[in-house]
């Protein structure tokens, strides 16, 4: 093949899409944290998937155009950092092809040298061992093999592009030593090799079809991705006495991925934690049914709320701009109020752990405050791509991006800020308040693993300070009290407390009372964030 055309090329698109669908779960099962949030596969894969589908749609059979649009919904659809950066490498292919109407083999091989140029430029300090180092060694090596051996056959190109980044991919973790000490290799590197593998399948004449087990996900994924995620519906399951010793978690989950996505299920002895994204609720509550009594039922419609906040932008439009308004990402409805009624938080962006905010969601909250200057503030590490990606693509408002990686750094932060002084001044108290928090977590973990000298047994809880793990161990208040014996010092002088929705009273007590005899010097602060997944998170300053 001496020419790829506009056809081929969205055929070839929607085979790499559909190959990543297909295994965006074993991309997930990569991450190195044994905790709840392992969704580089899916943030890649709802990334890609939005891209392919406006690029599918387009008239043209240009294929700079077609890439062009893929750009576009790349872009806007992108979550999570795996996400932005292969948002960006197909911003560079784009670039590096606008006005081809076809492409010969030398053409294509250059075009993912140029998306490792953007790629390279969205993160601030790159990491090698990363999807950057298996793009940039598989597109510069490529390209020096067509222009050495002349190549003009476009599946030679991709073949060769396929064989050099697997070898890149299983050198990962010879560069990152926490891949090695966990035995795997990088998840969004893998991901990419996926998307790659797609793109050759189809070139060969053998596209990649949606498997039979993903089918029904997917077509639930893309019909909420079109009706803006549907309910976001969380219950807990007191499980009958005849379902206890047989019940399995993971084949509940496989039945609960027939109904949505974005799916926790934790079981704790006779008791199972929920969440699921879906637009049938009822049927989520009735399949619980089947194993025991529901104890506990919430369903928020994310429709309605995205609703209202375009119907909120649609209002202020007519209306004068207000010179400042702060958005948050945040997960649990105690965060939220605390946010909005403490911090002069304007609007919340539900999401967090296991459910990042796309580029678009933040572009329409920020449209939909109607200030001159917005700060937003992510409070999450893998949140902050596409929050400054989001910056980049508004002229008309000033934001700026507070790059918190935990909810207590983005209390901190709202704390300086300062209506009564400039932007500049805001964005210096604010980055410097954030900067000076321990944050610590109790989560629960999915899998056995070890890490830092640490053994881990699924379902043990961990306490975590920052991004090390420094206990684990069955009981959610034993993690937290470990977690505050390592981090709290006698130069610290508060312990913001968030409380998680799976915490019981009893629970709460005791551990406020060991806090309040460990660490007689420090102020506490205690807030019932309800936050899913962590059970405590603690901001230590």
């Amino acid at each position: 093949m001496d020419k790829l055309t506009g056809l081929k090329f969205k055929s070839m698109l929607v085979s790499g899409a559909n190959h990543l669908t297909n295994r965006h779960h074993e991309i997930d099962a990569l991450n190195v944290f044994p905790v709840p949030d392992g969704d580089t596969g899916t943030n890649m894969n709802l990334t890609f998937t939005a891209g392919v589908k406006e690029a599918s749609a387009h008239p043209s059979a240009h294929v700079g155009e077609i890439a062009k649009t893929l750009s576009k919904g790349l872009l806007m659809g992108a979550r999570g950092n795996s996400g932005v950066i292969l948002s960006q490498i197909f911003r560079g292919f784009y670039q590096s092809v606008d006005g081809k109407d076809v492409l010969t083999a030398h053409d294509f091989a250059k075009a993912f040298t140029r998306g490792t140029e953007i790629a390279y430029k969205a993160v601030m300090r790159p990491v090698e061992g990363t999807i950057l180092t298996v793009l940039r060694e598989s597109a510069n090596e490529t390209l020096t093999y067509v222009e050495k051996n002349n190549v003009t056959n476009i599946i030679d190109v991709l073949d060769y592009m396929i064989e050099r980044a697997k070898v890149s991919l299983e050198n990962t973790p010879n560069l990152l030593p926490v891949l090695k000490e966990v035995g795997v290799v990088d998840s969004g590197g893998a991901g990419y090799v996926v998307v790659l593998e797609g793109f050759y399948q189809d070139l060969l004449g053998k596209p990649v079809e949606l498997s039979n087990e993903v089918h029904a996900v997917e077509g639930v994924q893309s019909k909420m991705e079109n009706e803006e995620f549907g309910f976001c519906t969380e219950l807990i399951i007191k499980l009958n006495p005849d379902v206890l010793p047989d019940f399995s978690e993971s084949r509940f989950r496989e039945q609960l991925e027939e109904l949505g996505n974005s799916i926790v299920v934790v079981q704790d002895e006779d008791l199972v934690k929920v969440h699921v994204h879906t637009l049938t609720p009822g049927d989520a509550l009735n399949l619980g049914q089947i194993y025991g009594e529901l104890i506990k039922i919430k369903a928020d419609n994310m429709q309605q709320q995205h609703e209202n906040i375009a119907h909120d932008h649609l209002m202020h439009g007519a209306k004068p701009k207000k010179k400042y308004a702060l958005i948050a990402v945040s997960s649990g409805d105690g965060l939220a109020e605390l946010f909005k009624r403490d911090y002069r938080v304007d609007l919340i962006i539900n999401g967090g752990q296991t459910m990042n905010p796309s580029t678009e969601d933040f572009v329409q909250a920020i449209k939909s405050v109607n200030a001159e200057h917005v700060f937003v503030l992510p409070n999450n590490s893998n949140i902050i791509l596409a929050a400054q990606q989001a910056e980049s693509l508004l002229d008309d408002v000033d934001v700026r991006v507070i790059p918190t990686k935990s909810i207590p750094q983005g209390l901190s932060a709202c704390v300086m800020f300062n209506p009564q002084v400039d932007v500049d001044e805001n964005v210096n108290e604010m980055m410097e308040a954030y900067k000076h928090v321990k944050t610590g977590s109790v989560t629960y973990a999915i899998k056995d693993t070890s890490m830092d000298g640490i053994t881990i047994n699924a379902k043990d809880y961990m306490g975590i300070l920052d991004k090390t793990i420094v206990a684990s161990v069955p009981s959610k208040n034993d993690a937290a009290k470990a977690l505050l014996d390592k981090s709290v010092t006698e130069d610290d002088g508060l312990i913001t407390v968030l409380v998680g929705e799976d915490v019981s009273d009893t629970e709460q007590e005791e551990l406020l009372a060991y806090i309040a005899e460990k660490f007689d010097f420090c102020e506490v602060e205690v807030h019932q964030g309800n936050q899913p997944v962590y059970a405590y998170i603690f901001g230590i300053e």
